[in-house]
């Protein structure tokens, strides 16, 4: 039977929430989709959107999680896992097994993914370099 005391309904509209930084990285804003309070810290989902060019990207790093997904929205990105390049456009749904080291190095001004973790409060450990990164892709500007 379902057990309905560990977690809550929750219904977020675009306009409950919105994009804001302070986020695991600087470069991108957060839309929180009130997952992780519904579920009492469980799960948490959220969107990450590009707010500012690649310069350095994340840097290399695991995370300390169960389970981590990555739906691209809108846009694409380029990562390395592991020492393997992988291009994540529109549509793609990447699972990141736990503990894989990674590296999120370029993407597009319209990048948009949705995000979804658990436990809510992963932890994201930097490690050492597993290979060299290939250089971003200049924005044009504005």
């Amino acid at each position: 039977m379902l057990d309905r005391t560990t977690t809550a309904f929750s219904h977020v509209k675009p306009g409950d929430t919105g994009f804001v930084s302070g986020g695991l990285r600087d470069f991108f804003l957060y839309r929180d989709l009130g997952v992780a309070d519904a579920t009492h810290g469980k799960v948490i989902a959220h969107l990450v959107k590009a707010n500012e060019a690649p310069e350095q990207g994340t840097g290399w790093h695991k995370h300390e999680a169960d389970f981590q997904i990555v739906i691209m929205l809108k846009g694409w990105a380029r990562f390395m896992y592991e020492d393997k390049e992988t291009l994540v456009s529109a549509g793609d749904c990447v699972h990141q097994r736990p503990g894989i080291r990674h590296y999120l190095f370029d993407y597009s001004p319209d990048m948009e993914y949705l995000e979804i973790v658990s436990p809510a409060d992963f932890k994201t450990i930097d490690v050492e370099p597993v290979c060299a990164i290939p250089a971003p892709t200049p924005w044009a500007s504005a």
